[in-house]
């Protein structure tokens, strides 16, 4: 088996917890800010001092309510300040946090609440507070879990944060000290509940060992942007997703500012005002990014501007590659022409972000070969990473230094990384959550007879230990003829294109690849009246030959990256959307492909038909 390690470069005490780095932080500067949380149009500091009195109060109410240590507390909400807060809170009174994301439904609510059995559960609002009562009189555990609304007040009679600190006060600082300091770093901090591409989630048991190791180590891994003056980050991904979480936790390890950002709407505003110096973000986010920057060039007529900009933004990358490998790196003439886009065209790109963000991390998905260049060549580096639910955050990254575009980077700290014989990626280490909630059977056939974690994803290992996913064992195509093909890439390259929302590979047993399409609904107003059709509508346009056309120049394009056999033959475009909402995306955005294909299955026959 090829195997590639990184050891450990910070070890911590067995008996210690992630709360213990929250509290070293505080004492090293009780004024650092550590959060920043929006009021009105402007931002205020919360420091670590503020911060700290804030986790106390609610803990102690969370004490005197009930909750022991290894009990679990759940929190249902957007991503917000509150949800931090809380997180930290049940982690201080020595409980467990199960996170449930706020698009989830009563039944998968209700399946994780009799699962893990939360003694109170945190809502955001009345909406979810009603999801989550109605979730407690399926499972019949209505009068053994209390709820908290992640608010001041809670006019819908649930109990607030406010009269839950006012509950804490009874408690004394040494009982709370003694629920804190119960848990070690091999004891749950978390169930983190998988998202459920495929059956029915199951909770990762994540230890305090495997978040604050992560934190102490990423620290010191990607010490450019992490340990730079005055680092800032807004958070905007789910924080139910374990990787938002983790993040976080490396933030009050590090001392660095973090902002949260709850919508969608609100985002690019809040870029703008806050200024963050790094980011996290999954691929859909850089997708969406290039392929506006295009439409509004096109719009203005900068079109050909734009294309050139983009051209040489990605040639300068890939010479930046070969020159750091021994090549020739970046011509005269590429680098004159690189200035020139820098001075007109990149700066409104990284202005998206903020203006001041100079490296994001990618992860959650494969991000294209061609956005990590481009990106890169117009100055928002991407360091695309590599990790799943079952270990905590990612377990192969690039770091700043050592970067191979294309790959999702070398193991983390305290990491090993190899593949079996058919190239399945295996992983241990630090990160590797410790087993599935009241699951064994699942545990068992999870890990390998000594310890390794079977991914599910296909692989490479390179000679200097750089992982490439090439695609995941359970989604390979197998045609009718025999031929083997991955769909993620084909569907990352037609995701590249402006009017293409979500595109599905399909073609397991047939006589050859197909696609199916969906539009983005964004990108369809402005492409119809560019093209004097204005009120085009989604139904419309499936059948419309010049949006046709361009999608084919989208297929041709995907088709140019792999060989005959693996090409799409056909597509048809959908006129429904393919959504968190629909049921066919998770909620960090990942294609869950049994569900679309199944929905859509009188769709894919007709592919097959009209030969």
């Amino acid at each position: 088996m090829r195997e590639a390690i990184t050891e450990l470069l910070v070890g911590l005490p067995a008996t210690g917890n992630t709360t213990d780095l929250l509290l070293r932080t505080h004492d090293a500067d009780p004024g650092r800010a550590l959060y920043a949380v929006r009021s009105g149009t402007r931002w205020q500091d919360v420091s670590a001092a503020e911060f700290l009195q804030q986790v106390t109060r609610v803990a102690k109410g969370l004490v005197a309510r009930g909750v022991r240590p290894g009990d679990a507390v759940a929190v249902m909400s957007g991503t917000r300040y509150e949800w931090t807060l809380a997180d930290v809170a049940i982690w201080f009174a020595g409980a467990v946090t199960v996170p449930i994301y706020e698009t989830s439904s009563a039944h998968q609510v209700a399946w994780i609440l009799e699962d893990a059995r939360p003694v109170v559960v945190f809502v955001e609002d009345g909406t979810r507070a009603g999801v989550v009562l109605d979730a407690l009189a399926r499972t019949g555990l209505a009068d053994a879990t209390a709820l908290v609304r992640l608010a001041r007040e809670a006019p819908d009679g649930v109990e607030s944060l406010a009269t839950l600190g006012e509950d804490g006060a009874a408690v004394s600082d040494d009982a709370l000290e003694a629920a804190r300091s119960s848990r070690g770093l091999g004891d749950a901090a978390s169930i983190v509940y998988t998202s459920g591409t495929t059956g029915r989630p199951k909770g990762c048991v994540i230890t305090h060992g495997n978040l604050a190791l992560f934190a102490v180590n990423t620290l010191e891994f990607l010490p450019e942007f992490l340990r730079q003056e005055n680092a800032r980050t807004l958070m905007f991904l789910p924080l139910a997703h374990v990787l938002a979480r983790a993040v976080q936790v490396v933030c009050f390890t590090g001392g660095i500012t973090l902002a949260h950002s709850g919508s969608a709407q609100q985002l690019l505003e809040d870029l703008r005002t806050f200024k963050p110096t790094f980011l996290l973000a999954v691929p859909r986010i850089f997708e969406k990014i290039h392929a506006t920057a295009g439409r509004r060039a096109a719009e203005s007529g900068k079109g050909r501007l734009f294309a050139a900009a983009e051209r040489t933004a990605v040639a300068y990358s890939r010479a930046v590659d070969a020159g750091g490998r021994g090549g020739r790196g970046p011509s005269p003439v590429l680098r004159a022409s690189h200035a020139v886009f820098d001075r007109l065209v990149y700066p409104r790109l990284r202005d998206v972000f903020g203006g001041e963000v100079t490296y994001t991390v990618s992860g959650a998905g494969p991000l294209s070969e061609h956005l990590t260049h481009f990106f890169r060549g117009a100055g928002v580096m991407v360091q695309e990473g590599y990790g799943l639910t079952e270990s905590t955050a990612p377990c192969t990254v690039n770091t700043v230094s050592l970067t191979r575009v294309g790959s999702v980077g070398i193991p983390m700290p305290g990491t090993s990384v190899r593949l079996d014989d058919d190239g399945e990626v295996q992983v241990k280490g630090a990160g590797v959550f410790a087993g599935y909630h009241r699951n064994g059977a699942a545990t068992a056939e999870a890990f390998t007879g000594d310890g390794y974690f079977r991914t599910g994803d296909l692989g490479a290992l390179d000679d200097d230990g750089f992982l490439t996913i090439t695609g995941r064992k359970k989604d390979l195509l197998v045609t009718a003829g025999g031929k083997n093909v991955a769909p993620g890439p084909l569907e990352e390259k037609l995701r590249e294109h402006a009017l293409v929302g979500q595109a599905v590979v399909v073609g397991e047993g047939r006589p050859f690849i197909a696609a199916l399409i969906s539009l983005d609904r964004e990108a369809l107003d402005p492409w119809a009246a560019a093209h004097g059709r204005p009120g085009l509508t989604a139904e419309q346009a499936a059948l419309d030959t010049d949006v046709l056309a361009d999608l084919q120049s989208a297929v041709d394009g995907a088709n140019a990256t792999v060989s005959q056999a693996e090409q799409i033959r056909k597509f048809t475009v959908l006129d429904v959307d393919l959504s968190v909402e629909s049921g066919h995306l998770t909620p960090t955005l990942k294609l869950r492909r049994a569900a679309v294909v199944a929905d859509h299955a009188l769709a894919v026959d007709e592919l097959y038909a009209r030969r």
